[in-house]
């Protein structure tokens, strides 16, 4: 069932999303895994939901958002939060993992915004 949502998302990556528009990466931990689970349960009825959309476009702006900020902390002179390569990114099962390890307790308080900046850091840290 996994594949076919992981595979789902990929598919929902190919495609424009109107939902991109009105993301804003602020969707909360536990608000995103819970609306994946959903999807997950449907199996391959989930590839036909606008909801793969959505997600993906809550994951995008998350990301886009990183890339802004590392962007602004470089022309403002700051230290990176990560030391990301031109074309350093995260791959799904990476995001999904990451986030699902997150503590139950904490997923509330948790945004994608959040967890990007802290999977980054994590997968690209820099070297003193």
């Amino acid at each position: 069932m996994r594949r076919v949502v992981l595979f789902a998302l990929a598919c929902a990556m190919t495609l424009p999303g109107s939902a991109l528009s009105a993301a804003t990466g602020d969707m909360t931990v536990a608000a995103f895994l819970g609306r994946y689970e959903a999807l997950k349960k449907k199996g391959l009825f989930a590839l036909g939901s606008p909801e793969i959309g959505a997600l993906k476009a809550e994951g995008e702006a998350a990301g886009m958002a990183y890339s802004a900020r590392l962007k602004a902390d470089r022309a403002a002179g700051r230290p990176p939060h990560s030391c990301t390569p031109p074309g350093g990114r995260l791959s799904q099962g990476e995001f999904l993992k990451g986030i699902q390890q997150y503590p139950v307790a904490a997923r509330d308080q948790v945004t994608l915004k959040m967890a990007i900046a802290d999977l980054m850091k994590k997968k690209y840290p820099c070297k003193n």
